[in-house]
């Protein structure tokens, strides 16, 4: 049975949270992950995003898996809420349902994305804290 992509997010989101762009600093502090799977070059052209670990959307896996050799120190353990973060919220969406199957049991995506926290934030600006 073949299925159409929007299907397959329509489904991944509903087994991840969402979170809003006022509520990154909060998990932050909270000691949250925000991941950035922006391409390098989408980076480049839209901003960084402060206080968010950039890892690439190849290796997201590796990089977070908490038993895994490959992991960032930064991850502890499959409670810890992970909010992933691409451009517009849709590939963060797809890529935070594979952070559930991993066992992730607080995995999220930016809704709306970079974009809808540049929107938010005014063009970019940094509130607090420095980037990664």
């Amino acid at each position: 049975m073949s299925r159409r992509v929007e299907d397959v997010l329509e489904e991944a989101r509903t087994r991840i949270g969402r979170v809003r762009p006022p509520n990154l600093e909060q998990i932050i502090a909270a000691g949250g992950l925000v991941v950035d799977i922006r391409p390098e070059v989408q980076r480049h052209d839209e901003g960084a995003l402060p206080g968010a670990v950039v890892i690439e959307r190849n290796v997201l896996e590796w990089r977070l898996d908490p038993r895994g050799e490959y992991r960032i120190p930064e991850v502890r353990d499959h409670d810890q809420q992970v909010v992933v973060v691409c451009s517009a919220g849709y590939a963060s969406s797809l890529a935070a349902a594979s952070l559930a199957d991993l066992g992730f049991t607080r995995a999220a995506d930016l809704d709306g994305g970079y974009l809808a926290w540049r929107a938010w934030s005014g063009s970019g600006a940094i509130h607090s804290g420095a980037g990664r």
